[in-house]
């Protein structure tokens, strides 16, 4: 009964990455509280089992413990007080907004533990790896039937008035944003040699079939992700290479180096081609058209711009000068902005298009802190998974790792993060880099025993004193 329960909340979480993205990112207000039931379902089996097994045994990654800091500061502006004349006081400017999304994240909080905790096993990280890849690609495909049929309608049954759909969700920078952090699993074991070459097709087809969804969405933020995640993967993988060869890679001619890096160089390549003929086969006008319009929004005067990127950023920047130390309240962005833009109000700006921004200007210095400080726990856990002794794990935690760093990059120019399915699928990656870091550090003493022992031996061998 134990063994069945740990399986099906394994599962049970993968279940809830599909759902969440199938339901249109779980922005709404349905979506948003059938996710948190599914996860409090999880955390109740999880307790069922812990009885069974007359223990509880709980992992928190140090990845999470950032996470639980601005919890902390979320629920410490959720505080409010009633001042003379009924006057409500509190540390966030609209305390409403800010207990929501508290709670939102408290939820995710809980999936990170739920994955650190059940997905920590080879055997459920090839689950998880043919999973990115079946998933990633169905979605893809559906995605690209919805758009070539698209007749008003999510899942051609469901009207919507919004114009940038792709795929299920309303917003193509967060389908792209989405693809950009699943593109680099199957990339990622191939290029690390982790997965046998009878399923390099297969993942070299999902990859391409996801990668040229993300041009066709027309995303030009999802793009430029991809491609980052895509060199950080080949990066990564040739330094797992001279890693593993170690000197005698270091000493050769360059031959058996050179073929290595032509090999990843070629599947690469092999891949974009493979964008570039979908993309002109099923039509590059609009992709084109997308170009142009990027060249015609950066040459149009400032004053007709005040509803582009440039201008919220500047906005922001001066919420968050203006509430430095704690921030104007997690969540509470919508109701704050109106006070600093320079528009006319006419449009309603939600997210500052910079997750990086939108956390200094909603927690401030203190957030912001708390931001640096998981960025640096969730690199090394990167850095160390890569160095795994298992092939498989160490290409894994090279593919987790690009679309990590994909979904980062995007960031940059967008609020991919502040979508639930979107989150989730981040956090989920960052579970599994960390529980591959956490084996490094159980198998590397024992590899350099074991070298150690072979060293001593052929010294013994050749007489040469030890």
């Amino acid at each position: 009964m134990s063994e069945r329960l740990d399986k099906t909340i394994a599962v049970g979480l993968l279940v809830t990455v599909v759902f969440t993205a199938l339901a249109h990112g779980a922005v709404e207000s349905w979506s948003l509280a059938l996710y948190e039931l599914i996860i409090t379902l999880l955390l109740l089996m999880w307790a069922i089992k812990s009885i069974l097994d007359r223990k509880l045994k709980i992992t928190i990654p140090a990845i999470a413990w950032p996470i639980f800091a601005l919890l902390v500061i979320g629920a410490a502006q959720s505080i409010s007080i009633g001042g003379p004349d009924t006057e409500i006081r509190s540390l966030s400017m609209d305390v409403e907004a800010t207990r929501a999304t508290v709670t939102v994240l408290f939820f995710l909080l809980m999936s990170f533990l739920i994955a650190a905790n059940f997905l920590d096993s080879r055997e459920r990280f090839q689950t998880l790896i043919r999973f990115v890849v079946v998933y990633g690609l169905v979605l893809a495909v559906f995605a690209l039937i919805q758009h070539l049929t698209w007749d008003g309608r999510f899942y051609w049954f469901r009207p919507t008035r919004v114009y940038a759909v792709f795929g299920p969700f309303a917003n193509r920078n967060h389908y792209a944003g989405y693809m950009a952090m699943l593109i680099p699993v199957p990339v990622g074991l191939i290029l690390s040699r982790a997965v046998p070459k009878e399923a390099w097709l297969l993942f070299g087809f999902g990859a391409a079939i996801m990668g040229l969804t993300v041009v066709v969405s027309l995303s030009r933020g999802g793009m430029v992700s991809v491609f980052a995640g895509l060199m950080f993967v080949a990066v990564m993988s040739g330094r797992q290479a001279l890693a593993r060869g170690g000197a005698r890679v270091r000493r050769s001619a360059g031959g058996r180096s050179r073929s290595q890096a032509m090999v990843r160089t070629g599947a690469v390549v092999a891949i974009a081609i493979a964008i570039a003929v979908g993309v002109f086969w099923i039509g590059a006008e609009g992709v084109i058209n997308r170009a142009a319009q990027s060249i015609d929004e950066q040459s149009a005067p400032s004053q007709m711009r005040f509803f582009g990127r440039e201008w919220v950023w500047r906005d922001t920047l001066t919420m968050f000068s203006n509430h430095p130390i704690i921030g104007a309240g997690l969540g509470a962005y919508e109701t704050v902005y109106p006070m600093y833009t320079h528009s006319n109000g006419y449009m309603v700006v939600q997210y500052a298009h910079n997750d990086y921004l939108q956390l200094l200007s909603d927690a401030g210095i203190v957030g912001g802190v708390a931001g640096i400080w998981f960025l640096v726990l969730l690199f090394r856990a990167i850095a160390r998974g890569t160095r795994s002794a298992d092939p498989l794990l160490a290409g894994l935690a090279v593919g987790c790792g690009g679309g990590i760093f994909a979904i980062l990059v995007h960031s940059l120019f967008d609020f991919n993060l502040q979508i639930p399915s979107n989150c989730l699928l981040f956090l989920l990656l960052a579970a599994v880099v960390s529980n591959i870091a956490a084996t490094v550090d159980e198998v590397a003493p024992a590899v350099a025993l074991k070298e150690r022992a072979a060293a001593e031996a052929g010294k013994l061998a050749t007489g040469v004193p030890s």
